[in-house]
């Protein structure tokens, strides 16, 4: 019997890394999401007005949409002790619904029922009295421009107003926010009844019994819902779901003959049903060639319809930008599951693995990384560490919290071993953390996520607030569409699409310093990696180099705003090093070596300081037939990069030069002699002429 396939509805997970099932994440900026959904609709109007959100409305009064209006209303109606609803609109053909009616919500009276066919019927009592409570819209459309005005307005009523701590209640203000949600299901599915879940949200929140924004009757509604939507019944939801995973097996097959370079990889139980699965497209596959020497496995969502474990890894390109290199649903999130994941993507990746991965705190994740991926650093996000740290420590410490979080942010950013663990000791003696699990935990990662461990680890500007967003950005448009499986398999392949092509024209950076060393960068690093080490280039005029005996170089700030640095500097073999570490973790030059460069009279970048994963060119690698550069601008740039850095070498002596110049001679003459007139040329001459 054919099945139709079941919604997929992704949520974060909340398991947290103690392992303790009563414990659970609450990701930071949860209070805050919950704060600003519950102010959002005053905010906007504020803005744009700061007085008009407390003041009466009145007849005449004009808002660009109707919209706009009803959250008007329903704010003063919030702030007055009572709750609006819609009621009748009118339309005509030539302007479509020009009127719009807002009553008090117990205006009117409740037609009677046909009672239903049972012994004992509810009678349930109404709340409306026929309360003349009233604003009207009427649309209007002036110098092309359509607005609303208020026609009717009256704020009569004929009961009670309510109290602040009552109004709350009202079912138009009663909502279950997103994280709020979450956590109600997790609690459900473990088993706890609903005045449980609810006493246990209280206690976690920190509120008094009853100063939720909602009530037991509202939990128990939702998980009804939820129950009626998802969980149907097991059966059903496990043949569903094996439905759900052979259509997606499908899919990849399908995806394998339109494009040769796309690679899958599933797993069966012993009744032969799908249990994990992975796939990589081909561009993904070419892409960790150049960029896949740091990658960050997210494993953040789980599917509540099939309860299976999103994994997304992810690259960084040449121009700061998220790139998908692969997906992968497993059965369950067991040490021996991660294992076949990172499997099957290093044999997707052929074989080469990466220089650093970047994960979230998860011991079965740790023990998969080190027995499949011996040689590669294994790096915690920050963004996941301060995270974790809010969701334990902002009750306990109450108002301590604020001061902690800012003394435990100095301590993320220590550069010294020994001066990271002499802080750590101070700070849990300061705070009487001693005894505290999570904190126990936290610091046996340490080797993992604090930046004295890993500041000679290449993380490619990885762990930075813009690109954290950029991969948010990209868990957004992938789990926006919430429907079956190979619904979400097209979504991933769509953004992995958009994320794997050529970037954008880009864009002309200005020279900061007119320093020779600043052009020739320019000239050859994409804007993005040209910004952060223009950055430098600019700070590195404040800084005073003294020579030491052995040639090395101590490099301070001329108001010694920060410590010195040691940078040692090999004249033979053109090597520079500098106690920073700067350009093993970013590859990105630090001011302190280029402040040394500048002193040795370099005018140039030295080749080997120029990463190629950061360079104008690693781009052309990714050309192929249906991926052309858009203009002639774009090919100018990025050819530009490639004979500048000829030039530099080809100049190293006269051997070089000849080699170049003879070569560059037959490759003008067959380029020349080769068609002019095809599809791409055309189009590039389009492009031109549009511009111009």
């Amino acid at each position: 019997m054919t099945m139709k396939p079941s919604s997929n509805i992704w949520i974060r997970r909340q398991e947290c890394p103690c392992e303790d099932w009563k414990c659970c994440i609450k990701f930071e900026g949860d209070d805050q999401a919950l704060l600003s959904s519950h102010h959002v609709k005053t905010e906007m109007i504020t803005s744009s007005s700061p007085v008009e959100a407390v003041f009466t409305p009145y007849v005449g009064q004009i808002f660009r949409s109707d919209d706009d209006a009803f959250e008007y209303y329903s704010n003063f109606a919030r702030k007055n002790g009572f709750s609006i609803r819609k009621a009748r609109s009118t339309e005509s053909q030539n302007l479509g619904i020009y009127r719009r009616d807002f009553v008090c919500y117990r205006s009117g009276f409740n037609q009677p029922r046909k009672k239903a066919n049972v012994e004992h019927p509810r009678e349930r009592k109404s709340v409306r009295c026929g309360c003349d409570a009233k604003l009207y819209l009427t649309k209007e459309i002036v110098d092309g421009v359509t607005q609303w005005y208020v026609s009717q307005f009256s704020n009569v009523h004929n009961h009670e107003l309510l109290e602040d701590d009552q109004v709350r209640l009202l079912p138009a203000y009663r909502k279950i926010h997103e994280a709020d949600q979450e956590r109600i299901l997790l609690l459900s599915k473990a088993g706890f009844p609903v005045n449980r879940i609810v006493k246990v949200l209280e206690l976690e929140k920190g509120v008094q019994p009853g100063q939720l924004p909602f009530i037991e009757k509202d939990v128990r509604n939702f998980v009804r819902t939820c129950k009626k939507a998802v969980q149907e019944s097991d059966a059903l939801l496990t043949e569903k779901r094996e439905n759900d995973m052979l259509e997606l097996v499908e899919a990849c097959k399908a995806m394998s003959v339109r494009d040769g370079d796309f690679i899958y990889e599933y797993t069966t139980d012993e009744h032969g049903r799908v249990e994990n699965i992975a796939w990589s497209c081909g561009k993904s596959v070419r892409s960790f060639t150049m960029f896949g020497d740091v990658i960050y496995l997210d494993t953040s969502y789980r599917s509540l319809t099939h309860g299976l474990l999103l994994g997304l890894w992810f690259g960084i390109d040449n121009h700061g930008k998220a790139i998908v290199l692969g997906c992968v649903l497993l059965q369950d999130e067991s040490s021996h599951s991660l294992s076949w994941a990172l499997q099957s993507f290093v044999q997707f990746m052929r074989g080469r693995h990466p220089q650093t991965i970047l994960t979230d705190i998860d011991s079965g994740l740790r023990d998969a990384v080190a027995r499949e991926l011996p040689n590669t650093k294994h790096v915690i996000c920050i963004w996941h560490v301060l995270s974790r740290i809010s969701s334990w420590l902002s009750l306990p410490l109450g108002s301590q919290y604020a001061e902690f979080k800012s003394d435990f942010d100095m301590l993320c950013h220590l550069e010294n071993i020994e001066e990271f663990e002499h802080q750590w000791n101070l700070l849990i003696a300061r705070y009487g953390l001693a005894l505290d699990k999570h904190i126990a935990l936290l610091y046996s990662y340490r080797a993992s996520w604090s930046f004295s461990y890993i500041r000679s680890y290449f993380l490619a500007c990885m762990m930075t607030t813009e690109f954290s967003q950029c991969l948010e950005s990209c868990m957004k448009r992938i789990l926006s569409v919430q429907t079956c499986l190979q619904v979400f398999f097209e979504q991933v392949s769509i953004v992995a699409e958009s994320a794997n092509q050529l970037r954008d024209r880009m864009q002309y950076v200005h020279t900061k310093t007119c320093m020779p060393i600043e052009e020739h960068a320019r000239s050859i690093l994409t804007p993005f990696a040209f910004h952060l080490l223009q950055h430098e280039i600019a700070s590195s005029m404040q800084y005073a180099t003294t020579e030491m005996t052995n040639g090395s170089y101590i490099v301070r700030h001329y108001k010694k705003m920060d410590g010195e640095c040691l940078v040692i500097w090999n004249p033979e073999n053109v090597q520079i090093h500098c106690s920073c570490k700067e350009f093993e973790h970013s590859g990105i030059l630090c001011r302190h070596s280029l402040r040394v460069l500048t002193v040795k009279n370099f005018f140039q970048l030295p080749d080997k300081y120029i990463m190629l994963r950061w360079r104008i060119e690693s781009s052309l690698n990714f050309m192929n037939d249906h991926n052309f550069p858009s203009t002639s601008d774009d090919c100018a740039q990025a050819f530009h990069s490639l004979t500048a850095t000829i030039l530099t070498e080809s100049l190293a002596a006269k051997e070089r030069f000849d080699y170049v110049h003879r070569e560059l001679r037959v490759l003008l003459e067959h380029v020349q002699n080769m068609p002019m007139a095809d599809e791409y040329s055309s189009h590039m001459t389009a492009n031109n002429v549009s511009e111009s």
